[in-house]
């Protein structure tokens, strides 16, 4: 593992995927600054040797790295850019990081206040769900600067495994659109697979175990599929995490004039599945929407 003793990282944004990078990056040798809206964790982690900030304007002025990992655009902007956000702080000669997933457009925009004042900015969405975050083997996909993208390896480097620049700023939210696109579709896929073998008889254990290795296969099969065997849903990233990300998909397509109509349906079966109450099920309950008597062994 990369040894990041010495470096001082804020992370903001300690939910299902926050507090285990955060844990990862302080077993590195980091000094961890960290803020977030429910308190519960922050005194958890706090027990364990974190300092908590109260805000994310305090956070910015003791940090060399700042991570966000936020469950959507309007709260980074508000972290960033709100009264007591980042951009209130000392952000001079800093590097802010956003690792999750962001529209496009707001990215630039945000990555040009940061710039005004100094510090630098990545994008740097990531795909490999709880698991991954808590193994420090994400996928991740960067944009910005070739100076900025430098300063934020050694810490992505304990976070992920697999870790692209992919262009300028915003180039890692295209990338992530991409890639939300190709698993909604893919959990789609497995879905109506499973959902139409179990209603013919098959047990759709044995037909996922069948496909595994073939053209069909993929890490949705072998992952989601077998949520949706055993009917677990125990969220890794919820259902309304990917309607939003589709979402957000869609409305870059319509800004530059493409149609995506199978993401548009994908998007609406998470709209489905939603107003069903299932909101707090793992995106693989996406099943729900073509068969509402899936069994749900685990909330």
């Amino acid at each position: 593992m990369t040894d990041l003793t010495g470096m001082t990282i804020g992370v903001i944004g300690l939910g299902l995927m926050g507090r285990p990078m955060a844990e990862n990056l302080q077993a590195a040798g980091a000094r961890l600054i960290i803020n977030n809206r429910s308190r519960g964790v922050v005194e958890e982690l706090a027990a364990q040797g974190m300092t908590p900030a109260p805000a994310p304007r305090d956070l910015a002025g003791r940090s060399d790295v700042v991570i966000c990992m936020l469950p959507d655009t309007p709260t980074l902007e508000r972290i960033v850019a709100g009264a007591d956000g980042l951009l209130a702080g000392e952000l001079a000669g800093k590097l802010l990081i956003d690792m999750g997933t962001s529209k496009y457009l707001v990215t630039q925009a945000l990555a040009a206040k940061v710039r005004a004042t100094g510090g630098d900015y990545v994008d740097a969405p990531v795909s490999g769900g709880t698991l991954g975050a808590r193994a420090g083997n994400l996928t991740i996909m960067a944009g910005g600067t070739d100076a900025a993208f430098a300063r934020a390896r050694p810490a992505l480097e304990v976070l992920g495994d697999r870790i692209t620049h992919v262009g300028a700023v915003g180039a890692g939210q295209i990338t992530k659109a991409a890639n939300q696109v190709i698993v909604g579709l893919n959990i789609g896929a497995v879905a109506e697979a499973l959902s139409l073998a179990e209603k013919a008889g098959v047990d759709p254990g044995r037909v996922r175990q069948a496909l595994v290795g073939g053209f069909a296969d993929s890490r949705v099969l072998e992952v989601h599929g077998q949520r949706m065997v055993d009917g677990d849903f125990t969220p890794g990233a919820r259902c309304p995490i990917q309607r939003k990300d589709m979402d957000q998909a869609l409305e870059l397509a319509d800004v530059l004039g493409i149609e995506m109509p199978a993401a548009a349906l994908s998007r609406d079966l998470y709209d489905r599945v939603i107003a069903a109450g299932d909101g707090d099920l793992d995106h693989a309950g996406l099943i729900r929407a073509i068969r509402p008597d899936w069994p749900v062994n685990a909330r």
